[in-house]
């Protein structure tokens, strides 16, 4: 990890950089790729302040402690970067897992042992209302889904409106 550790209103000490410097080697080993670290170490009045800001791809920390101990502030700083990493690395876990909720608590899956396919089929039960696609527009906006089933009013078909990645909305309905 390479670290940049700054002085202010204190004098510049090496026990307090070494000191430093082996808190952060052990986040070294918690993040997998190489990591920036800024540290700001100053005195006000009798409060020691420490903060720091890690850059690690797309993780970034920032973090403030005080106290009336440098090395108390240096110790409660690094126990809350600790706990940001660690949050992190959950949230990209939880992500990773696939192990998802559904959109709803109903679902069904079904195993079909003739099917060529490994995964088994999700079945989910929507209610579906008769709108016009300009209510269905709210109602996709509304929510946090990417798509929208509904009954179209004009036709009395259904129709799924969607978002595409470009921000624009499209509509899948059926012929004839």
């Amino acid at each position: 990890m390479q670290t940049t550790i700054t002085f202010k209103k204190i004098d510049t000490s090496n026990a307090l950089k070494s000191y430093v410097q082996k808190k952060l080697d052990k986040f070294d080993r918690m993040l997998e790729s190489p990591a920036e670290a800024y540290i700001v170490l100053s005195v006000e009045k009798i409060r020691h302040i420490a903060e720091i800001s890690i850059t690690c791809d797309k993780l970034k920390i920032h973090a403030k402690e005080d106290s009336e101990s440098m090395y108390s502030s240096i110790d409660a700083l690094m126990d809350k970067v600790k706990s940001q990493i660690k949050k992190h690395k959950e949230k990209v876990k939880r992500h990773m897992s696939g192990n998802k909720q559904s959109i709803k608590d109903e679902s069904i899956e079904l195993d079909f042992p003739d099917n060529p396919i490994t995964d088994p089929i999700l079945i989910e039960t929507i209610d579906y209302k008769p709108m016009d696609i300009e209510d269905a527009v709210i109602e996709l906006d509304s929510g946090k889904q990417s798509f929208f089933v509904f009954n179209n009013a004009r036709t009395e078909q259904i129709n799924v409106l969607y978002k595409h990645n470009n921000g624009k909305l499209g509509l899948i309905q059926p012929r004839g």
